[in-house]
């Protein structure tokens, strides 16, 4: 089992669209990239946390590789748009994919050279290091109680 965290606007929409892919075994909402290991919606929506809503997904690498996550990562939000997607806008909708070892840095940078030639130069996507991983507990089980 692996990990990807893949910061893409507001992490509802692209959650599902990642639960629904062959390989993909579990995902999560969140926050990543910020100042403190523990935030909360009210506080990331400051734009003082630094932190990024994400869906983290475990996959299973026999399935689906890294690099095919990233490529439908880039098929499913606008990576040109600087912290927003669609109708939401602050640093916590920005493009960020989040690596978690140096295979996934390099997939990362692969990835992003090949869909800037598409993107004609114009990805503002950032590679870092995942850092400070806060689950989305209080809206992820509103939305599993409404199921």
């Amino acid at each position: 089992m692996e990990i990807a965290i893949l910061g893409l606007g507001c992490f509802w929409g692209p959650e599902i669209k990642f639960s629904k892919l062959d390989g993909v075994i579990k995902t999560e909402v969140g926050y990543c990239g910020g100042l403190s290991s523990e935030t909360n919606y009210k506080e990331v929506c400051t734009g003082t946390t630094n932190h990024a809503e994400v869906v983290k997904l475990d996959f299973d690498p026999k399935i689906i590789s890294y690099e095919k996550i990233l490529k439908f990562f880039f098929e499913i939000h606008d990576p040109t748009t600087l912290n927003s997607q669609g109708p939401d806008f602050g640093t916590q909708y920005r493009s960020e994919i989040f690596y978690l070892n140096d295979q996934q840095k390099e997939i990362s940078e692969k990835i992003i050279k090949e869909e800037n030639i598409r993107f004609l130069g114009e990805i503002v996507t950032k590679i870092s290091l995942a850092k400070n991983y806060c689950p989305a507990e209080e809206y992820h089980q509103k939305y599993l109680d409404k199921r």
